[in-house]
């Protein structure tokens, strides 16, 4: 079966796709699955960051039988993954409740009912990635609104995925969608979560976090006008500080059973949170989709030392060698390795670069496609401005604050960069964050 991936490359290759400089070696690497969704089932909790072919294939066939169970064959049940009391008030395209899962292959929001960002390593692939013609015939809107055409809810996934990819989401100039947070919540697989719960967080009191989040909540986006008109500060505090609750009392339970160190608060959080305040209608949704993306996505990042931002940077480095090797040894005799310049880019998914409704739109396709793949939107930008580093006698000045963000040039130039990576690196990019 076709890559789901590589007919979206050439498609969009009739629209002037990006044409990079080949690598010394390219060889004839084959362009990644990039299974971030191809079914729309219930995610089992605690899922492992790798699975096997064989469980996501039961894991759909089990979520199949309880839609029909359920008798609801026509829905993709959004609204299970909104608080119930935020449901009316809210605004959602659909009029009943329920999630619209799924399951990746590439990241851990996709571990439960889609492909799996890090499952595309798996030799394994060949059935997954399968569209629903019907779905391709529906709007983005109709097929969250309606539900998978026959009950189809793989298919209708994976079609949902492409649309975001070649079409993106709607939105204003601003950036606001009344589709979008829907669609994040989706994507990210993100549980069900009563407001109550939340409030019952907020109603705590100051985290162990507060006074680390209170230093960092007042400078956050200070420059961008559309995020301080529609986010306050105290929002973004309640926001950061209901997580620190959420990690601190993870933290313990782990402690107790003496496990692994799970996450904490740590700075550029802040940062991270912001788009999803941003484009949620709720704080409860930016809560319950931020916290997903953090545990689930890339839990590397807010533990420890931040180890897998660390890899991330030094997979920025090992990428643009590939890629673009004079461009990586002039930045290197420059003393100027991702350490210094892209951890920001690392650690907040692009989204410390204005403008933010183009942030928004970079978001849809990673969650769509997995975050893992923002090493790969990094090393884009690069390359998109490689005249002006190259011609810079002082590229460190250049790369201090990125240029603004072009989401649709980046995503071209990030499905060229595609094909040019080694399996094995790809591997490493895939599970970096975990």
């Amino acid at each position: 079966m076709p890559s789901p991936i590589r007919e979206a490359i050439l498609t969009l290759s009739s629209s002037n796709m990006t044409q990079l400089n080949p690598p010394p070696s390219p060889g004839t690497h084959r362009l990644r699955r990039l299974q971030s969704a191809h079914s729309l089932g219930a995610k089992a909790a605690n899922q492992p960051s790798l699975i096997s072919q064989q469980r996501l294939q039961l894991q759909q066939q089990q979520q199949q039988q309880q839609q029909q169970q359920q008798q609801l064959p026509h829905h993709l049940h959004l609204h299970s993954q909104i608080p119930h009391s935020q449901q009316q008030r809210s605004g959602s395209p659909t009029g009943r409740n329920g999630p619209l899962s799924r399951q990746r292959t590439r990241s851990n929001s996709d571990a439960g009912s889609i492909h799996h960002p890090n499952a595309l390593a798996s030799s394994k692939r060949s059935a997954l990635g399968k569209r629903s013609l019907a779905a391709d015939a529906m709007s983005l809107e109709k097929l969250l609104r309606d539900g998978p055409p026959s009950g189809d809810v793989g298919g209708a996934l994976e079609s949902a995925r492409l649309k975001i990819l070649d079409q993106g989401i709607k939105s204003d100039s601003d950036g606001m969608s009344s589709l979008r947070i829907y669609v994040w919540l989706i994507l990210l697989n993100a549980p069900v979560l009563d407001t109550d719960d939340y409030l019952s967080l907020i109603h705590r009191g100051a985290s162990p976090a507060y006074s680390k989040i209170r230093n960092d909540t007042f400078r956050t986006l200070t420059t961008d006008p559309l995020f301080r008109r529609r986010v306050s500060e105290a929002s973004l505090i309640r926001l950061l500080n209901a997580v620190a609750w959420k990690l601190h009392d993870a933290r313990e339970e782990r402690m107790k059973e003496s496990k692994d160190e799970p996450g904490t608060y740590v700075q550029g959080m802040n940062v991270l949170a912001a788009p999803f305040l941003y484009a949620a209608r709720s704080e409860a949704e930016a809560f319950v989709a931020f916290y997903q993306l953090l545990t689930r996505e890339c839990p590397g990042y807010i533990r420890g030392a931040m180890d897998g931002v660390h890899k991330g940077l030094a997979l920025v480095d090992k990428v643009l060698a590939i890629v673009d090797p004079k461009l990586s040894l002039y930045l290197l005799s420059k003393n100027m390795s991702a350490e210094i310049y892209a951890f920001p880019s690392v650690m907040t998914l692009c989204a410390c670069t204005p403008p933010l409704p183009e942030v928004l739109r970079l978001w849809d396709f990673l969650f769509a496609y997995g975050p893992h793949l923002n090493i790969l939107c990094i090393v884009a930008q690069l390359v998109m401005i490689r005249t002006q580093i190259l011609n810079s006698p002082s590229p460190n000045k250049l790369l201090r604050a990125f240029p603004a963000l072009q989401a649709d040039q980046i995503k071209r130039t990030t499905l060229a960069i595609i094909k040019m990576i080694p399996d094995d690196v790809y591997d490493e990019i895939s599970s970096h964050a975990q």
